[in-house]
Formats: structure tokens, sequence, C-alpha cells
């Protein structure tokens, strides 16, 4: 298997949770080491010889080229992923999240070899909604330049696989959480600046829903499509733990014995979504897979990794990252 943007928060969850109970599969991990990579997420991991790492580019041909001819599997996790920063730099969003995936396809179409390809999308190619839930056929609004490049990927591997039977499967996932995510997403950035008495910056009024899922599910949901999942096909992956950002922030500060005085209400940043819903039903009947975690044992569990590892955290935690409203800053 190739798994490329292991190094991420996601991917390197998920290569843990394969080498771990997966003997099966032998990883190669392909990543730049950009920006929500770290070379530290797997150090921990024992020598394993079924792990090999490769420092490099999706978007690099030669290199796809020479690649996917020794996989049977290729897992994209490789993306730029962070809303704000998107809306200050959009153009590196669609290098790689929409020509990187180009890149991959066109590898792949050109290999003599079959290679069956998962694409790691979001539910954020929907757009948002106000009441019940989207399915794999409702038609795609992205709202942010982030959003917007991960369905132009998408749309990219549908048309492949129709005119050069590329045998790939899309996945779009919920928000996910859990161990090694980067700072400047809503859980991690939340805890860090708790932990350092800092304000925790909340857009609008906090009111804005998404569903949580715990990284652990999420990665059994892309196993589960890798044996099972049907060529062509999109599946959305959701636990149905959906809440308002604010209460998630509450529920963090409860857990950590903060006070709400450290909420601090700033600027909302443009075009965010209000809420986000994913029926996944079609992937629950198709593999058999259900999410197993309990959440908010799983928020503990992930304040808890947070607070005991603040050696990981404190490199990667610059004032940059931890902004209030970073799609402010220049990226």
């Amino acid at each position: 298997m190739l798994v490329t943007g292991g190094l991420g928060f996601i991917g390197s969850n998920f290569i843990r949770s394969i080498l771990s109970n997966y003997p099966e599969f032998e990883i190669t991990n392909l990543d730049k080491i950009g920006i929500g990579s770290n070379t530290t997420n797997l150090e921990d991991m024992p020598r394993e010889a079924r792990y090999n790492f490769i420092k490099g580019n999706i978007n690099n041909l030669d290199l796809m080229n020479d690649l996917v001819k020794d996989f049977d599997f290729i897992v994209n996790f490789a993306a730029e992923t962070h809303v704000d920063r998107s809306i200050s730099n959009p153009c590196s969003f669609f290098e790689n999240n929409t020509t990187g995936t180009l890149t991959i396809l066109e590898a792949m179409r050109k290999s003599k070899k079959k290679v069956k390809l998962i694409q790691v999308s979001t539910d954020e190619v929907y757009g948002d909604i106000e009441h019940g839930s989207f399915s794999e056929a409702d038609i795609l609004r992205p709202s942010s330049p982030y959003s917007a490049s991960k369905a132009a990927g998408d749309l990219a591997i549908l048309s492949y696989s129709r005119t050069y039977d590329i045998d790939a499967i899309i996945c779009r996932c919920t928000n996910n959480f859990g161990s090694y995510q980067f700072p400047e997403k809503l859980i991690p950035k939340i805890i860090i600046r708790a932990s350092l008495n800092l304000k925790i910056p909340i857009y609008g009024k906090g009111k804005n829903v998404r569903d949580w899922i715990y990284v652990f599910d999420h990665c059994e949901a892309l196993t589960s499509l890798l044996k099972k999942g049907k060529a062509g096909e999109i599946y959305n992956i959701s636990s149905g733990n959906e809440y308002k950002n604010i209460e998630i922030v509450k529920m963090i500060l409860q857990i950590m014995d903060k006070d709400d005085s450290l909420i601090d209400y700033v600027e909302d940043r443009p075009g965010h979504d209000t809420r986000y819903s994913l029926d996944s039903s079609k992937l629950m009947e198709k593999t058999g897979w259900k999410p197993n975690s309990n959440f908010k044992e799983a928020i503990k569990e992930t304040v808890n990794w947070y607070l005991k590892n603040e050696l990981w955290w404190r490199p990667i935690s610059s004032e940059q990252v931890l902004h209030p409203s970073s799609w402010k800053l220049k990226w």
C-alpha cells in the first residue's frame, strides 16, 4: 500500500492502525513534509520491516509513475486542509488538492498494473445544510477554496473512473479529532490555548454545527473500503456526533477545569458554513462498518493526550498557527 501524506494527522493514525492490526499490508509513506506534516508523528513506532518512508511530492509525475507500478493500493491523504489558510492563500490548495490528485490519476492511467485508489475527501464539498443530511448523490456546493479544491479532485476521479476504468473510490468524512492533529484545527487549538490560559477564539456566535468522528473510527472505515469498496463509488463517513462549536469549547473547558471566561467571540470568517451533516448508511450497509467510539470519552482521551504531550505540540504551535483569526494572516 502507498499512503500519501502519511505524516499528517489522519494519515499517521491510519498507518499506525494498519501496521498494528493488519499484518497482510506493507506500507510505503510518501510525504513532502509540508505544513501539517510532522516527522515526529510516527517516530515512536517500533522499527517495522513492513514500513518504508519516501520524501516526495505527489505533484512529481515522474516519481508517481515510478511508484504506482509497485503497489496494489493507494490511499491519498496528501492535501492542504485548513479552511482559514485557504482563504488567505487559495492557490496552494488547488496545487496540492486538485493538481496533486490529477497527477496520481495520470500515473494510474499510464501504469500497466491495476491499482486501487482510496481518495480521502471531505464533507465540506457539499457545502452546508440547514436540515437533514447529505447523501452521496447530492450536488456539490463548496464554500471555500479548500472545499472547492477537494471537490475538483473528486470530479477528476469520477471522470477517470468512467473514461479510463480507473479503480478509485471517494470517501467523504466529517470532522476528525484525536491525537497528532495539527494545532491550527479547532479542538487542539482549544486545548492548547486553554492550557496556556489564552483566550479561546470562537467565530461569530459559535453556533456552527459539525459532526465529529474519532480518527480511529475513520481509519477503520477506510480499511473497510479497501476490502469491500466498489470502484467508481462515493461513500460518506459520519458518526452522528453533531455539536455546535460553542458546545465543543465548553465541553473541553469543563474537562480541563477551566472557566468559560476564556471564551472570546471574534469576527466570523468569510463563507463560514453553518452546518455539516452526512448520511453514511451506504457505507454501513455495504461494508458493515460502524463507529465504535464513545464521543465524550474520546474527547477526554484527546484532551489528556495533548496535556501529556506538550513536547509534541510546543515546537509547532507558533503564534501564527494558534492565531485567533488565521484567515486574516498572510500564509
